[in-house]
């Protein structure tokens, strides 16, 4: 049986089903210690361990309930007799020259129990697992990572699976970490506790698209951090402000290259002639001269410290002095501009500038330094175009999907963007507009920016050749130290020339 778009609308509908009920009251996980926990993973082990793990379909066939449905992402919809029929001439095929092994991915599985009138009649089983390719005379290969989704029914006191789905199949990279660290829930739990990481996010961008979001650890004793935690990320701000102006300027309404102190001029500098030397194009590529904030000068005052367009200095005051010029030419605040542009069109509905009675307090992750005492949370009630912006794994990795396609861009921004606009003093790395350049070399590159405050430390890649992206979170002051393991594990090869880059 094919599977066509009737098929996907019928299995996505089975899978908005279960999650709504899931999520309804009275529907709670097992404990692993429990007797349903434990019933429906031996009748997993009967079914995977002792028939599909030696292809003896007599010892697991009738686990199957009479009506039994298969359903699988990307191949087909059976029924019982044709799903062991296909089970049977397929992967146990005995002529072939190998087959399968099935394993559960630890920590992944979860029971739910399904109740009527009081009484338990059946139970869900949800979970991941893993494929491995078996030879005679080789080792085994590991294959395809899925979800799946199990329906248990309790018919005249024996236990039948009457619904299967499977999805979500993603082969690993051969070239990453074949660890099962960040694919395994209860390694990666262990890991962040003996690194003391309180929260990790992680966002996975493969062919353009979001296609991960992993949220570990704890927002505080006994609270889970959330699928859609809201964090802190510092300097991942700088890019949405960014693109803000390079949006503007692929509509015709605003000029890279011309001065801004034609609609802002800060006090301290009006009598500096190098301020009329400040254009977009330099603020976003740090080229401005500024420091990075004016508090850091014994005067207190901000000053140029250099010609600018002469070299690089980071500078967060640029990116506010840019923001007050796009105020004073468009009468909008920029909170206001960035959701016209970027949050509204992208449905980025968890991501704000400041605190405001939308922010759910309940969801925010955090700040802690490295004895594991929490910060205060600074609720900032203004904008700032360099720092602060709350945002979830989700909107921001959406942001960057959007960025790395070039919507709302015209080509010669994009182009631009992409650019090294000034050398960073370190082999192979530049920068470009509102984002850093890696030269991966062979015509590959990457884009990147980080975050770095008390209790934050963020960090982004995008690979637009190969449509590959990666988002780091973390509420600790030394969170950066989770960055290596990710990137080798998640980018591969390109991953190690991006480390190497670095440590040059």
């Amino acid at each position: 049986m094919n599977f066509n778009k009737s098929n996907l609308f019928q299995l996505k509908l089975i899978l908005t089903g279960l999650f709504f009920f899931q999520i309804q009251s009275g529907f709670s996980q097992e404990e692993k210690n429990s007797e349903l926990y434990k019933t429906i993973m031996s009748k997993d082990s009967l079914l995977f361990n002792v028939g599909f793990n030696t292809c003896d379909v007599s010892q697991f066939e009738n686990l199957y309930a009479d009506d039994f449905e298969f359903y699988h992402d990307t191949d087909s919809i059976s029924n019982k007799a044709q799903f062991l029929i296909n089970l049977k001439k397929g992967i146990c095929d005995k002529s072939r020259p190998y087959r399968y092994r099935r394993e559960l991915v630890t920590g992944s599985t979860e029971v739910y129990p399904l109740y009527k009138n009081g009484i338990v009649y059946g139970a869900i089983q949800m979970g991941r697992h893993r494929f491995y390719e078996i030879s005679p005379g080789k080792p085994e290969q590991a294959g395809s990572y899925a979800k799946f989704t199990h329906l248990w029914l309790l018919k005249n006191k024996d236990w039948k699976l009457a619904r299967s789905l499977s999805y979500d199949h993603q082969m690993p990279d051969s070239t990453a970490d074949q660890s099962t660290l960040f694919d395994e829930e209860e390694a990666t739990e262990k890991w962040l506790k003996e690194n003391n990481i309180p929260a990790l996010g992680i966002g996975v961008i493969a062919d353009g698209k979001l296609k991960q979001i992993k949220v570990f650890g704890s927002l505080k004793k006994e609270v889970s951090a959330p699928y859609n935690t809201i964090w802190n990320v510092a300097s991942l701000t700088k890019p949405i402000t960014a693109i803000v102006a390079l949006k503007l300027v692929s509509q015709g309404k605003w000029n890279l290259d011309e001065p801004v102190y034609k609609y802002w001029t800060d006090p301290d500098v009006a009598n500096d002639p190098n301020n009329k030397l400040i254009t977009t194009r330099l603020i976003i590529s740090h080229q401005t001269g500024f420091p990075n904030w004016r508090y850091m000068n014994k005067s207190g005052k901000l000053d140029i410290q250099f010609k600018p367009g002469t070299k690089h200095q980071y500078s967060g005051e640029g990116f506010e002095y840019l923001r007050k010029a796009l105020e004073k030419k468009f009468h909008k605040p920029l909170n206001q501009l960035a959701a016209e542009l970027i949050f509204e069109p992208l449905q980025m509905t968890d991501t704000q500038f400041f605190w405001n009675a939308k922010t759910d307090e309940s969801r925010f992750a955090i700040g802690y330094d490295t004895k594991g005492n929490a910060y205060e949370t600074n609720k900032n009630k203004t904008a700032n175009a360099a720092d602060d912006l709350l945002t979830t794994i989700k909107d921001y990795g959406t942001f960057l999907c959007s960025v790395m396609n070039g919507d709302g861009l015209s080509k010669k921004v994009f182009d631009d963007m992409i650019t090294p606009q000034v050398n960073k003093e370190k082999k192979n790395k530049y920068f470009g507009l509102g984002f850093e350049i890696y030269d991966l070399e062979n015509d590959t590159y990457a884009l990147s920016h980080g975050g770095a405050d008390q209790g934050v430390q963020t960090l982004v890649f995008l690979l637009p050749k190969t449509k590959q992206g990666l988002l780091i979170f973390t509420n600790v002051d030394d969170g950066y130290k989770v960055y290596k393991k990710l990137l080798l594990h998640y980018l591969g090869e390109n991953g190690k020339k991006i480390i190497a880059i670095e440590t040059k």
